[in-house]
């Protein structure tokens, strides 16, 4: 079991993170990236729920951190709840709203311990969350309870600590940073306070775990119908990301709560 000095460490890291990752989402408001995220999102939901509305579905992002799905969730008509375990981030998704941030609900939350009711929401959506929790199967399950029967989860993430455990996912890692550097692209791996991160993701039970196999064997145990899309990198990432991130692509896992027959 996790101590609570973890979770107080990942949110002091994040505090401190939170004006450089504010930057990041800013970043992708305005590039082709607002427009490609809310593509495949909006497709995402429409096909699951076709002849609903978005005004009609209640959409909860989990780990919102600076906004981005939010903002773009909001965009495209969906009711949306947001939450994240840090003021600093909310903060920061507030301000990026702009003028939608009075129509998004924002709330400091665990992502393991919610407070929503059983069966609240159509939707749950995360990125680049579930790596950095220490009770991932927890958070699962909370996401899951919240699910409205017929209801869709949207996890967006990666292997992004892989090569702290593994000679080969470390080469590669060296292999990302040095490509980046000679195409002179910014590399997001490189900065302050990034060893304190690594020293968590030591401490991560995802870390060491191949994924997104794990994910779907542990929804499927809990009663999800589940896919996984390891090719939605190609589709969202700009070119600085995949050059960045080559040797750690995003993934996506679907997970479908069956609805209830009478």
């Amino acid at each position: 079991m996790y101590e609570p000095t973890i979770l107080s460490e990942n949110k002091s890291y994040w505090t401190g993170r939170a004006a450089g990752y504010s930057d990041v989402n800013r970043l992708e408001l305005v590039t082709a990236q607002r427009q490609k995220w809310r593509n495949c999102l909006h497709g995402e939901i429409t096909r699951q729920f076709r002849d609903r509305p978005p005004e009609t579905l209640r959409v909860l992002e989990v780990g919102t951190g600076p906004g981005f799905f939010a903002i773009l969730l909001r965009e495209l008509g969906y009711a949306v709840t947001a939450i994240d375990l840090t003021p600093a981030m909310l903060a920061e998704a507030k301000r990026n709203a702009g003028t939608l941030a009075g129509e998004i609900l924002w709330m400091e939350m665990n992502a393991e311990q919610m407070t929503f009711a059983d069966e609240s929401f159509d939707v749950v959506v995360s990125r680049n969350l579930t790596w950095n929790l220490p009770h991932p199967e927890e958070a699962y399950n909370e996401w899951v309870r919240v699910l409205k029967p017929g209801g869709l989860l949207l996890n967006f993430d990666a292997n992004w600590y892989a090569y702290l455990f593994d000679d080969e996912a470390q080469a590669a890692y060296d292999r990302d940073r040095i490509n980046s550097a000679e195409q002179g692209v910014w590399d997001q791996n490189v900065g302050e306070n990034f060893d304190v991160m690594e020293d968590i993701a030591r401490r991560m039970p995802l870390s060491n775990i191949r994924r997104p196999a794990w994910d779907l064997t542990y929804l499927e145990r809990i009663g999800l119908q589940t896919e996984a899309d390891e090719e939605i990198w190609q589709h969202v990432w700009s070119e600085g990301e995949k050059l960045n991130f080559s040797s750690t692509p995003l993934f996506l896992v679907r997970g479908m709560k069956n609805a209830v027959v009478i």
